[in-house]
């Protein structure tokens, strides 16, 4: 199994390549890059420009793996709004075509949101029609589309994740699976044994109950993950891809906590307890 970071780790006033060094240094084996409005990878990102990010990693011997995005917040595949759907569209392709250009294997994309003004069957039915549309892009890039579990009141059990995928009927679409996500209702281990090969990229971050909303995320090991019961239901479905830390990191010092990160990683998926 490989350890990876998301570049939003990263100290705000690192460009890109000066992440590479630390992720490489902290002792990680991928990077994910995400797309955004504005900044290094955007809309308007050309291929030569996504191939020079992807050198630049390669000559750290960093592998880009996945892609992903916050814009599916802005933009929901699931809006009552034409515009916006269409606009969240375009966000999928163009994730497929920097994927391909970057050679990574797999996007994220958040499915959409049950919202007042979208119900949660709507809401359902629209994510699989559009994710069904999808299917056969990702085929064509050669690139797996990755459902995540997020908190947008939106497939919140694993039978229903799995139920999803399987109506969708694409060996190209399936689950990126985030940890810390489901702690807040449930058991990550639960999720990953029911999910089993449907997944095809992990994100791992650490939640406390105590806090009991969006601030309760927390960094590697700080927070009440079972992590050995994690790490051996991967092992259990025979996952061995790679698990992205997507962590805030520490406010001070936090090339240090981009370490530490590693360290815990490796402890966690690499050793042999």
């Amino acid at each position: 199994m490989k350890i990876g970071i998301n570049a939003w780790t990263f100290p705000a006033n690192l460009s890109i390549p000066q992440g590479f060094r630390v992720a490489k240094s902290g002792g990680f084996d991928c990077v994910e890059l995400n797309l955004a409005e504005e900044g290094y990878l955007n809309m308007g990102s050309s291929e030569a420009e996504v191939k020079a990010l992807a050198d630049g990693a390669h000559n750290m011997s960093l592998e880009l793996r996945s892609i992903s995005t916050g814009m599916f917040w802005a933009y929901p595949l699931t809006s009552n709004d034409p515009s916006v759907v269409d606009k969240a569209k375009q966000v999928v392709r163009k994730m497929l075509q920097v994927a391909q250009w970057a050679g990574a294997d797999t996007i994220l994309v958040v499915p959409g949101s049950v919202t007042d003004e979208v119900a949660y069957d709507v809401a359902y039915d629209r994510a699989k029609a559009a994710l069904r549309e999808f299917a056969k892009d990702a085929e064509e890039a050669g690139v797996y589309i990755g459902v995540e579990n997020v908190w947008n009141k939106l497939l919140l059990s694993p039978l229903e994740m799995a139920r999803f995928i399987d109506e969708i009927g694409s060996e190209y679409i399936g689950a990126y699976f985030d940890v810390g996500n489901v702690l807040v209702s449930g058991y990550p281990e639960q999720w990953i044994k029911i999910l089993g090969s449907r997944i095809k990229k992990a994100h791992v971050k650490d939640f406390s109950r105590a806090v009991g909303n969006i601030t309760g995320f927390v960094n590697i090991l700080e927070g009440e993950v079972n992590w050995i019961a994690v790490r051996d239901a991967f092992r259990a479905i025979g996952y061995d891809d790679v698990v992205t830390a997507e962590i805030g990191g520490y406010k001070t010092l936090p090339e240090l906590g981009i370490k530490h990160a590693g360290e815990s990683l490796k402890r966690i998926f690499k050793g042999n307890g």
